[in-house]
């Protein structure tokens, strides 16, 4: 299978970064969301990254400009059809990710593989709903995606050979390094990583520290580059908590239950990062911990 088109569903912060690696490494790519405003804050993020990338001299004007040229968009899904390959990079919620699959199926070539970037949802549940589960595979980018180096691939029960095949190649491509995953919850990464920042948020939920000293403690004593509670601001505790449900109702392992206080916070739509408060309270000049 030769793939030199990509469709991306979902222009948010994961979304713009699978459209920035793509039309970097030489891909066409048509971006799609249901909103006009998230395309034109996409373009506007991708056009910084690059920028970014071009003044450490990781990349020349040309490969910019020649980028920025290869990314289309469109506010209508049914216009992926024609693409090579289409990553559903959505919210992570599988009602909404089985939606845009249905949506998508009648426009579909028969070749077109599809890939979501979801990070602990089934995959073998997502490709049955299809027409293609042989062409179906998971591909989960890590944030932020022009950055980070690693891509879990994921096949479910169905994937075929050469749909992973492909993919390991494309992976490759993009200059980044795959990690064959079993179709499990929460694949590798999250499944070690997010009952981490649950854990730390018991931590704090049972008042053994609080916020600085639970992100100081993990910083300077086991060297992480970010404490776990900076980091789930940064992923998004909508994000967490939907994943530790995910391990939760899938592993049936009482280790897994999430933290009543990222529920809580998320219940406050103190989502992180994105909404201005987390654990942090981003609205000032400098983070505060809110607890």
């Amino acid at each position: 299978m030769t793939i030199l088109t990509v469709g991306v569903v979902g222009a948010g912060q994961m979304g713009n970064g699978i459209a920035h690696v793509f039309a970097l490494s030489g891909y066409d790519v048509l971006l799609n969301d249901v909103a006009p405003e998230s395309l034109d804050r996409a373009l506007g993020m991708i056009g910084k990254n690059l920028d970014r990338q071009l003044h450490r001299g990781k990349i020349s004007a040309e490969e910019r400009a020649a980028a920025l040229g290869r990314i289309r968009t469109t506010l209508t899904i049914a216009d992926l059809g024609q693409t090579d390959l289409i990553i559903e990079a959505a919210t992570e919620r599988e009602t909404v990710k089985q939606a845009i699959f249905d949506s998508l199926l009648p426009h579909l070539k028969p070749e077109t593989i599809l890939a979501t970037n979801t990070s602990s949802i089934s995959i073998t549940r997502l490709a049955s709903r299809t027409d293609r589960p042989e062409k179906f595979i998971g591909v989960h980018f890590m944030n932020p995606v022009p950055v980070m180096q690693l891509v879990e691939l994921i096949r479910g029960i169905a994937t075929g050979e050469e749909t992973y095949r492909t993919l390991l190649g494309v992976i490759e491509r993009l200059g980044k390094t795959p990690a064959s995953a079993e179709d499990f919850p929460a694949f590798i990464v999250n499944r070690i990583l997010i009952p981490m920042i649950n854990e730390a948020v018991y931590t704090l939920y049972e008042g053994v520290g609080n916020v600085q000293s639970i992100d100081m403690a993990m910083k300077l004593g086991a060297n992480h580059p970010m404490g776990p509670l900076e980091l789930a601001d940064f992923i998004g505790l909508d994000t967490c908590l939907a994943i530790m449900n995910v391990l939760y109702d899938g592993l049936a392992d009482t280790k897994y239950r999430p933290c009543p206080l990222l529920t809580k916070y998320v219940e406050a739509g103190w989502l992180g990062r994105k909404t201005g408060r987390g654990f942090y309270d981003y609205r000032g000049e400098t983070p505060v911990p809110t607890r």
